[in-house]
């Protein structure tokens, strides 16, 4: 027994001195130096061939891991069927043959309901008015005091004006409008284009259907011109089997 403490007395206090330095900023020996300090990972870096973090065992792992890989060139993320169509890259450059090509080839991916006329509409009072005025007649606030003169309006000079050059300059700008890219998503670009082209008609906003679609002028004055023909007395069945008049 007496010979046990004396072997191993001695080796805890030898294990306790190796422990103790004199430097402040060491941190004495590390008996488990991965509990201490454990590998970073950060994220696509290829740990094959970083040797020196990583042994064999784990590069090969990672190797094997998509996950840690970056996207392929020219990916864009995926925000669901519906939204696909707002996160394609914009193919158009700040040219103006590109504001030409644009006007000619780039249609709104929208479908032109209520729904996204009214979001149109609130994006355009929110964003638009203080140039173009609530009408779109180009006498927004700065218009009037006199800071931006020469604003076309929406119903005159803008009548004809392809939703694509729209588009195309909402998102590169034209001439005294700055681009709004950074301002509205795609999505919110493409809705306000539908609230710009009821602009162009004159600003009255279009009937609905009970889906929310636009009623046709034609068929809406269709509608107020067919004689209406004089219902019929309603009948229903008496508890005896007799017909019944039930118009009053």
């Amino acid at each position: 027994m007496k010979t046990a403490q004396h072997i191993l007395l001695p080796t805890f206090t030898a294990i306790l001195m190796t422990a103790c330095v004199t430097d402040p900023n060491s941190p004495g020996v590390e008996y488990m130096p991965d509990m201490y300090r454990s590998p970073a990972v950060e994220a696509y870096v290829d740990y094959g061939q970083e040797a020196y973090v990583v042994g064999e065992d784990v590069a090969r792992a990672q190797r094997s891991t998509p996950s840690s890989r970056k996207p392929a060139a020219g990916t864009i993320p995926f925000r669901g069927e519906d939204q696909l169509a707002f996160a394609l890259p914009y193919p158009y450059a700040q040219t103006p043959e590109d504001y030409e090509r644009a006007g000619a080839e780039l249609m709104s991916p929208l479908v032109t309901n209520q729904a996204n006329i009214e979001a149109g509409e609130k994006i355009y009072v929110a964003m638009c008015t203080q140039c173009h005025g609530l009408e779109g007649k180009g006498d927004g606030a700065l218009s009037v005091n006199g800071h931006i003169a020469g604003i076309p309006s929406y119903s005159d000079k803008l009548k004809d004006l392809p939703e694509g050059k729209m588009y195309h300059t909402l998102t590169w700008g034209k001439g005294l409008m700055g681009s709004h890219a950074s301002q509205l998503s795609q999505r919110q670009r493409w809705e306000v284009i539908e609230y710009i082209k009821v602009l162009q008609q004159g600003g009255e906003m279009p009937t609905f259907d009970e889906d929310g679609m636009p009623v046709p002028a034609d068929a809406e004055g269709e509608a107020e011109d067919e004689p209406r023909t004089p219902a019929a007395p309603a009948v229903s069945v008496g508890m005896e089997g007799m017909a019944v008049n039930t118009a009053h």
